[in-house]
């Protein structure tokens, strides 16, 4: 099966510091994290949850993108997408 995310739903995780979503492959879902760091734009500072929810959304084709070519590698609990996974 492939990854899909018929979901558009996302949500800001405080404890890691992510914009959590979730992308399905059949039946199963699978969790995906983005840390702030990698939505965050260079020499901003003092973001807040909705800027990190806005940058998330503009992002959101090459953000699934970057998470389907991480899920190809293998299957895991979860996926946490860094600023190094967008280079």
């Amino acid at each position: 099966m492939t990854l899909e995310f018929p979901n558009r739903s996302r949500s800001f995780d405080e404890v890691r510091n992510a914009v959590r979503f979730i992308g399905h492959d059949g039946m199963f879902e699978v969790p995906f994290f983005v840390e702030a760091g990698a939505l965050a734009r260079p020499g901003r500072t003092e973001l807040a949850e909705a800027d990190f929810l806005t940058a998330f959304d503009a992002a959101r084709g090459s953000i699934h993108d970057v998470a389907r070519e991480a899920y190809s590698h293998g299957r895991r609990t979860s996926y946490t997408l860094t600023a190094a996974d967008f280079r």
